[in-house]
């Protein structure tokens, strides 16, 4: 198979149909063997009679529904799991992604060896503060810690190597940052290409407030992850280790001080002395924080789960 497109989605039945449709004309002018796995993520609204529908008129169509909402990167997970394509896409489901950008984002990977393009919408429609001063924000801190120079590491639009999806695991909401799960999973060949972003036509955006707060904490979490998933030690025990070697010293100097005035010298009057108890305290918890991920990082299971409701195609 050629092509899988991955599109998650929540409450977005009046796009669907239009979507389809698009999506099938590119892959017929192409003449490419394509499957098209649609992730509904606990929509409220006619979104899985829909897919169905649109899976009775054209097999190429499959579907998953999940029994709630898990979000986006569970979404992503799930329809990596299935994609079989030899070039696989991901977009979103309210018609901003255009699929005309297909037939060059897999030449990008197929012809010039890439492992993933990204798209970068160098022209948006959607552009409020609310939203570009804290995408930029995020895409120069994470370019900054990452090293992958990409303008928009959060465009839906991209395209990937089937052994990239297959070899990252996309949890919590990470989906803003693959790209960079990509890289640390050996998947160095990163390039971006400007891609088309179109007016919103159906529906309202899913994404409210929260995603400021969550885009913070995903870019320490990803550090993080990357760095310490598999030796969480090499984090914890140095600082541990540095804590608990401030508060050695600490004790060790009230000690001789004691010994050389043991009248004068009252250790519980002084305040280095709450310090040295506190950083000993620290210093040993986080040697503990340590020994437990290490446990912890040997024993997890290698995937997440998610309760999936129905399938259709697959």
């Amino acid at each position: 198979m050629d092509i899988s497109i991955v599109i998650p989605l929540l409450d977005e039945a009046e796009s669907l149909p239009e979507l389809t449709a698009w999506i099938e004309k590119v892959m017929n002018e192409n003449r490419f063997s394509y499957e098209v796995i649609f992730i509904d993520d606990g929509s409220t609204d006619s979104s899985w009679s829909v897919i169905q529908g649109l899976r009775k008129n054209n097999p190429n169509i499959k579907g998953i529904k999940f029994q709630r909402n898990y979000g986006k990167s569970a979404a992503l997970f799930e329809g990596f799991r299935a994609a079989q394509g030899q070039v696989v896409f991901t977009m979103d489901a309210d018609l901003q992604d255009s699929p005309d950008e297909i037939p060059e984002l897999r030449r990008i990977i197929v012809e010039d060896g890439y492992d993933l393009v990204s798209g970068w919408k160098k022209k948006r429609y959607d552009n409020t503060l609310t939203k570009n001063l804290p995408s930029k924000f995020y895409n120069a801190t994470t370019r900054r810690m990452s090293g992958i120079k990409l303008h928009d590491f959060n465009c839906g639009l991209k395209a990937y190597k089937n052994k990239v999806i297959k070899s990252i695991e996309v949890y919590g909401e990470m989906h803003r940052y693959i790209p960079v799960l990509a890289k640390w999973a050996g998947f160095s060949k990163i390039t971006e290409k400007v891609v088309e972003h179109r007016a919103r036509k159906y529906g309202t955006s899913k994404f409210g407030w929260q995603r400021f707060v969550n885009g913070f904490l995903d870019i320490l979490s990803i550090r993080f992850v990357g760095k310490f998933a598999k030796r969480p030690m090499h984090f914890f025990g140095l600082w541990g280790s540095i804590f608990f070697l401030i508060g050695f010293g600490l004790t060790l100097y009230l000690i001789i001080s004691k010994l050389l005035n043991p009248v004068n010298f009252a250790l519980t009057n002084r305040p280095d002395f709450y310090l040295a108890l506190t950083t000993l305290i620290v210093g040993m918890q986080l040697f503990l924080a340590g020994f437990i991920g290490e446990l912890v990082s040997r024993n997890a299971p290698g995937r997440n789960a998610y309760l999936i409701e129905e399938k259709t195609g697959l």
